[in-house]
Formats: structure tokens, sequence, C-alpha cells
């Protein structure tokens, strides 16, 4: 797997072939382009260098703000004026760009520093980036945990230079810098200093050592508003505005030697200097010359994490689709214990836990199948935020206090820690408990309580299904009482109906219409439907929302008008995974019966709407939500977050293997035919896991992480398989639900 990711997947307009079919009626509301980046990253690790152009949102690529239709373009190449720190991956406007301590080698004045150079010979790789300058310097960073590791290579030159910019940060578009409130930078010894910069209310910490061989002779100086400091030491600033910042940094000067190999190696830390240096001196040596080992280590780690799902399939590019989806899956969040600036205590930390709306539903059960121990430490590291700051995050940074996402979503966490309790994983629950439960009634939890929902509407169903989600604790801590008076509150999902729509009550949407939210995967699907009017009524408003039988739509192009945006929510259509709220609804038709739809979906998706190349992504990757969707839907399975339940559905791939908590679950396939986007989908016949018939659409989250086999007979229609049982529901669920209970806990 490690040797197909490509990095680069995503960082360009969505490139895709022309959609087709059933595909060609979606349409796309957001950004075409995946926003990700190819620079050095580690798995769920705090650290990511990168080429540095000032784009949005990364800091890498080409193009200016957007958040619709084609991205405008900011330059016309590839570029970059050095080599920044700390991205995002996927995100769209979310206020926190980072890319700090920028790093410039310069064959140039330092009146040049800023200056964009074409970028020519990248490569990429987990845990590696490199480019040529066009000035003739080859670049390359590699990262750990909590370190990175530069080597630039010089041609011959009488002056040549490493710069480090320890002002700048964000990006080079209206509102998008990020200006230090202090800083304060200090020369140690030769080849070694230190320095810290307060940003977005958090202080961080870098320790960085300068390897020259041949070079003794280079000088070290520190710089300020681009003029040299002979003979200084130290910089402090204690007090910076955007009126009166000036660029300021330390820099290491001399002759370079044809092929002249200089590194620099950095720790960084939330908590001060001497962790970084301790961070440094822990993931690379004593130094020098730690560039090669660094990048070994890191890109053994990343084979260890992207061997955990396997498959079987004669396409180097749908392996390459693959292995880039499970790869952009574990680059975030950033998980740095022990490294929390805001409270004492030497715990779990984690941030970038970026766009929890779209994640909570996809990627957070992947982590928790692949890497259980990192989901537990995920999990407490949110407790310990909502201890400190007094709610559970929905977006969370490198920055003072949780960002308020207030209306993309409520009580998203909940989802992530029912299924964590319902797999028995080790965490105290009676302190999870009390955070849930008083989470639940802050921001739209009191008017929720007071008047049974509220507006947004969709906050309606989050917070129903956040009680439903807390039960799961409380029953596992054994509070009855609790558990009792969280049933009539989950129940109040129904009041975000319209009984005469089926449909859910008119109010304001993020991102999206009624209809995109409507198809939510509840916990009491069966009432759901019957709400609707039955099965046949609910599978007509699923066909129609996914463009059954409707004419090919016209994506929005480079600065959509406001009409055509209006025209285009106005078809009430699935966004095709260009965007996330509705990423769930092609399972919906299981609950009523109709797993043939489900196929019929999800093909037209894994086929048409993820590719190679750097357009190969429908848009925003967030957080590896969007990837972690493919590596899903890919496999036949759709985790149900929150009630411990993997729907079942035709696989992409002949046979496929998943490492899930270090036990092996295999999914082989007979009548298995290479699916193509101009083929029909294949539905399933017959399932068997472990050599037992089964007899339902469904696995328990339980029975997933045992492993085990599961055997999948495919045909080119609709079998009996399709009357098989259908998911449970918690109306339906005495009678419906085999042992082990897909919620678990102790009754």
């Amino acid at each position: 797997m490690f040797e197909h990711v490509d990095p680069f997947i995503g960082t360009e307009a969505t490139a895709l072939p022309p959609q087709s079919g059933l595909a060609a009626t979606w349409w796309w509301p957001k950004p075409q382009v995946g926003n990700t980046h190819p620079g050095a990253t580690y798995p769920l690790g705090m650290v990511s260098a990168c080429a540095y152009s000032g784009a949005y949102p990364t800091g890498y690529g080409r193009y200016d703000l957007s958040t619709e239709g084609r991205p405008p373009e900011l330059h016309t190449s590839q570029r970059a004026s050095g080599f920044t720190h700390f991205q995002q991956s996927g995100t769209g406007a979310i206020r926190k760009y980072y890319n700090y301590v920028r790093v410039t080698p310069m064959l140039q004045p330092l009146d040049d520093l800023g200056r964009l150079w074409d970028l020519t010979d990248e490569t990429a790789e987990p845990g590696y980036y490199a480019a040529t300058l066009e000035s003739g310097i080859r670049c390359e960073v590699t990262v750990g945990p909590k370190s990175a590791v530069h080597r630039y290579t010089f041609p011959a030159h009488r002056d040549a230079r490493l710069v480090i910019d320890l002002s700048l940060g964000g990006l080079d578009i209206p509102y998008g810098r990020t200006v230090p409130l202090r800083a304060h930078l200090e020369s140690l010894a030769p080849g070694v200093a230190q320095g810290e910069i307060t940003v977005e209310g958090a202080p961080l910490a870098v320790h960085v050592e300068c390897d020259a061989p041949g070079a003794a002779q280079w000088r070290q100086l520190l710089w300020y508003d681009r003029r040299l400091m002979p003979g200084g030491t130290r910089l402090d600033f204690d007090r910076i505005r955007p009126t009166t910042l000036r660029p300021f940094g330390l820099m290491w000067a001399g002759r370079a030697e044809p092929g002249q190999v200089v590194e620099l190696r950095f720790g960084f830390s939330l908590r001060g200097v001497e962790q970084a240096r301790q961070n440094l001196v822990r993931e690379c040596g004593p130094g020098p010359s730690s560039f090669s080992e660094r990048r070994a280590r890191t890109a053994h780690t990343w084979r260890q994490h992207l061997a955990k799902v396997q498959v079987d399939t004669p396409s180097t590019d749908k392996q390459t689709v693959l292995s880039t989806a499970l790869y952009h899956s574990l680059v975030k969040p950033c998980l740095a214990p022990d490294e929390s600036p805001f409270w004492p205590t030497d715990t779990p930390f984690a941030y970038d836990i970026a766009t929890m709306w779209d994640i909570y539903r996809t990627q957070l059960p992947l982590l928790t199948a692949l890497v259980p121990d990192k989901a537990v430490e995920l999990a407490t590291a949110i407790l310990h935020i909502a201890e400190e700051e007094g709610n559970f995050p929905i977006g969370y940074r490198m920055a003072r206090g949780a960002d308020r996402f207030s209306r993309q979503g409520s009580a998203l966490a909940h989802t992530f820690f029912a299924d964590l309790c319902a797999l028995g994983l080790p965490l105290d629950w009676d302190w999870a408990l009390v955070h849930l439960h008083n989470d639940l009634r802050r921001t739209y939890g009191e008017e929720f309580l007071l008047h049974g929902r509220t507006h947004p509407i969709s906050h309606t169903l989050d917070l129903a299904f956040g009680y439903f989600c807390t039960s799961v604790i409380a029953r596992h801590v054994g509070d009855r009482t609790l558990v009792d008076q969280f049933a009539p509150l989950a129940a109040r999902w129904r009041n975000a109906f319209d009984p005469a729509t089926g449909l859910l009550v008119d109010s304001t949407f993020y991102e999206g219409g009624r209809w995109n939210y409507s198809f939510r995967l509840l916990h009491d699907m069966a009432a759901r439907i019957e709400g609707a009017g039955g099965d046949d009524a609910f599978v007509g408003l699923l066909d129609r929302f996914f463009g059954f039988g409707a004419d090919p739509v016209r994506q929005p192009g480079l600065a959509p008008t406001e009409d055509e945006m209006l025209a285009g929510y106005g078809l009430h259509r699935f966004e095709g995974l260009n965007n996330e709220p509705d990423m769930e609804a092609p399972w919906a038709y299981q609950y009523a019966g109709r797993p043939d739809r489900t196929a019929e979906v999800v093909h037209a998706v894994t086929q048409q709407q993820f590719g190679t190349g750097r357009g190969g992504l429908p848009g925003n990757d967030d957080s590896g939500g969007l990837s972690s969707w493919y590596v899903w839907a890919s496999l036949g399975l759709f985790p149900v977050a929150g009630q411990n339940l993997f729907l079942l559905n035709a696989p992409a791939w002949r046979e496929a293997r998943i490492d899930v908590g270090g036990r092996p679950f295999t999914i082989e396939t007979t009548g298995f035919v290479e699916p193509e986007p101009d083929r029909p989908a294949q539905h399933v016949q017959r399932i068997r896991l472990d050599g037992v018939e089964l007899d339902r659409t469904w696995l328990t989250g339980t029975e997933l992480h045992a492993g085990g086999r599961l055997q999948v007979d495919l045909g080119p229609e609709p079998g009996p398989w399709n009357a098989a049982a259908r998911p449970p529901s918690t109306s339906t669920s005495s009678a419906a639900q085999p042992a082990p209970h897909p919620l678990g806990g102790t009754p």
C-alpha cells in the first residue's frame, strides 16, 4: 500500500472523467478541489512540512479562497517561498491556517525573502516531500511525531544561505495572516538556536540545529526587518501588533561547494523550548545528519499503518486511489501527548479535530477499527478538553479555546464515545458520562429540553441522537435512572420531521437543504420510515433525492452566481460526496428493504467520484472524512456511527483484508466482476460469517472487531438477500437483534 500512495491526489481542482448515468444527476455545491497537500506527515502526528506558496487553505498550491464552485487561481504554477510546518488537510474556511517557521534556502540577498520561486521535480511519499526551486536548490523534508528534518543541496555559490522566518503564519489571502503576539529567539551555540512564538493564543516552541558538513565557516546570524544583526544573540518581542510586525528570524550563510548538503533539525513543543529540545533528541538522536534515519523510521511507521488494509486488484490506479484514501484518513487529528499548553497535567492532548461534523461518521470509526489504542487516546484527550474548557469540541485547533462551529452540529463526540463503549474499549466511563451528560444541555441543548426541538432543525437530530448515545454509556455503568430519563429525549427526533412530506420541517441548514439532512441513519429508522408513509413512500423519496430517472445536471463553474447556486440547491439532490451532510444517505435504502439501491448508488460513487492525479477528489477531503468514506464503501462496509453497526454491501475488491485492532478480518467474494464506471453494480446474493449463513444486511461492531471471515456471493441482479433482515431500530430491536447486542454495554 505504501508504494501506491500519491500524496498529490486532491491538491488541485477536481479533474475526474465526465460523470455518466446516476452520477451525472448529482449536484456539487462546494469547492471542487480536495484541499489536500503533499507535504511530509507522520500518522496522527503533530508536525507536517511542505512547500509554502501562501495559497488556500493549506499554504501549498495554486488557489485562492473558495467556498463554492471551481477554485480561483492565486498562482498559475506550483511555486514556493520556502517550506513551512503545520498544515491543515482537506479543510475549508476554518480560520486556523498555521504554516509556522518558514525555512527558505536562498542564493539571493535577504531583501528577496518572500519571493516565490517555481517548483520542479516534486516528489512525495508518506513521510517525505521534495522539490527543486528554480534557483537550483534541491529541497527535501521529513518529519517525526514532534520533529522535522530538512535537507538542502546547494549549487556552487559564494553566499548561500538558509533563512528561518519565525514571524510568518497563515496564508497569502485577505485576513489569512497569523501574527504572533509574543516572540523570543536566541542563539545558543554555533549551529544551535531556540525560540518561541505565541500564535492564536498557543505558545509554539522550537529548538533548531544546523549541520553543514564542510561548512564550518558558515555564519549564524539573527535578523530583523530583513537586516542582519551581527553579534546579536537574542530577539525579544513582548507585544506584537499587526501594525508593528516586522519579519524576524535566524539564518546561516556561507560559501557552498557544488552539491553542498545542509541539514536543519527541528524539535517542536507547546510546552517550551526545553521540551522541544527533548523531542528532537528523542526522535532524531543527538545528530548530526539524521535526515535519512528519520525518513526511514517514519516510512516504516507509515508502512505498518497502511498495511492494515490490503486488497486484491489488477488495477494500479484503483490501488492508488484506495492507498491514498487510507493515507489521507490517517493524517489527522494530531495527537500530541503531554503537550497541552493550557493545563499542567501530563495527559493525552490532541488538536486539528477538524470538521467533527464530517469525521465522526467515517474517519473516527476507521481509527477505532485500525488503531483502537489511538482512538482511546483521542477520546481521552477530548474528555480533557471538555473538562478543562467546558464543552466537547466540534472543532479544535492548535489555538486557545475550542472553535465555535455552532451552525454545523451538536453533540457529535457522543457518537464516538458510544462506539468505544459498546466495543468495551478502556476508558473511565463514569468520568465520560458526567461530561457527556452536561454537554447535552449546552448551546442548543436548553431549547431542545424546553421545547422538544431546536433550530437549525438538524440540531434536533444531533441532540436526540446524543441522548441515545449517552444512554449507551449510562447503561454500561449501570445508571438505570439516566437510561430511563434519556429514552424519551432520544425519541424527540420525531419532532424534526413533517409527516406530510416525510422530510425534515422547514428550517435553515448548513451547506445543504432539508433533503440532504433528511436521510440520516437514525437510531429508530423503522419508525422514521413508517412516519414517512412506509417502505414504498420512503424509497420514492430516496429515488428522487438520488436522481433516478433525472436528467444530468451542470456543475457550478468559476465564481457561480447566487441564482445559479439557488437553482442547484433547488434540485434537492444528493451532493455526490462533493460535500458530506448526506454521506450516509445511500445506506438508508437498507432500512426499507432495498439494499439493491444502496449497491447502485455506492457503485456510482466509488467508480466515478474518486480518481488518480492531483484532481482526483470530488470535494474537500475534510481531514480524512471523505477519504474514509471511500475506504469503508469500497470494502462493502459502512459504519453507523454511535450504533455499533456496520451495514453490508457488495465490495469493490475481489478480496480484502483488514487488520482490526490486531485481528484479521477478511472479505472474500465469489462471482466477482471487476467494477467499472460503465458497468452495472453487482449485488449481494448470499453472505456467510465464519461459515455461518448471515440472513441480515449488517454486522455488529463487536463482530467486526473480533475478526473473522466474511464470504460474499455476488451476482448481476438483486437476489434473495434483498429480503434479508433489516438493520436494527430501537422500536424493533428486541425482536430483530441477535447476540451480541449492537449497542453493547450492560443491560
